[in-house]
């Protein structure tokens, strides 16, 4: 039987495979197995991670907006202003009044007191 030389495939693929750790330091980035096993472990690590980015980003806008509505101007929670923002059916995700908190505080004061208005009326 003939010896099969192996062509250009699996070269292929391997050069595909580390190009994609080419930013991996030490055997990470240059021996087959090792990239592969990194491989497979930096994508679940990402979709791992793309779940708790939104996590992340959810809880700092909370407590920027609870920081915010604690200070004097503002006489009640984070709890009670969604409660309200909700009852008033002014449907903002918590990002929105999170970038008016660091842009322009007296805005949030506004919303804020309009809805006291208006649920004191």
């Amino acid at each position: 039987m003939t010896r099969v030389r192996r062509g250009y495939i699996a070269r292929r693929r391997r050069t595909k495979i580390r190009f994609f750790a080419s930013t991996f330091r030490g055997a990470h980035s240059s021996l087959i197995r090792t990239i592969t096993q990194q491989k497979i472990r930096a994508l679940a690590s990402s979709h791992r991670d793309r779940g708790r980015q939104k996590r992340d980003f959810r809880r700092l806008w909370i407590t920027r907006i609870n920081a915010i509505t604690r200070e004097k101007w503002v006489l009640y929670s984070y709890s009670r202003l969604i409660h309200n923002l909700y009852k008033k059916q002014l449907l903002l995700n918590r990002k929105i009044p999170a970038q008016i908190a660091i842009s322009n505080k007296n805005c949030l004061y506004m919303i804020s007191n309009k809805i006291i208005k208006s649920n004191s009326n």
